[in-house]
């Protein structure tokens, strides 16, 4: 499969919290604007980045408490934009865990089926050290 060339914009790391969905969220409203999509576009974009954001620190204070970092990643390409979310594992893990908290395998479900509704392609990888959702934006036209 050909993956159109890509060219790095930017990149945000931030305490996985909820309260800093709002900064990811304005990252992803100006760099759409950058690489030319609508207003409507751009909300489209803003609410797929927010639930991939929430999916990502809900899964990344599961597995690391509160102390796991969020990341995203943008590129631009010649159709749009690409958006890489990231939970990660924080440099030192504390020794004691969080209680264990009960997963909905089927409200994660219902997220990514709602980010798939405002983007083009939507990926979740799951790993040892990191929770990864990729999310692709065409430009129309």
């Amino acid at each position: 499969m050909h993956h159109p060339p890509r060219r790095f914009l930017a990149e945000l790391k931030l305490p996985a919290q909820p309260e800093m969905i709002s900064a990811a969220k304005r990252t992803a409203s100006s760099l759409g604007s950058v690489v030319g999509f609508s207003l409507e576009d751009i909300d489209e974009l803003n609410i797929a980045v927010a639930q991939a954001c929430d999916s990502a620190i809900t899964a990344g204070r599961e597995a690391w408490g509160d102390d796991a970092t969020l990341k995203l990643a943008f590129w631009s390409t010649d159709r749009g934009l690409e958006v890489e979310v990231q939970a990660m594992q924080p440099k030192v893990v504390p020794i004691r865990r969080p209680p264990a908290v009960v997963h909905d395998e089927a409200f994660d479900r219902i997220a990514n089926e709602m980010i798939r509704c405002f983007v083009d392609d939507f990926r979740s990888a799951l790993g040892p050290n990191r929770v990864r959702f990729k999310l692709v934006k065409y430009l129309i036209g």
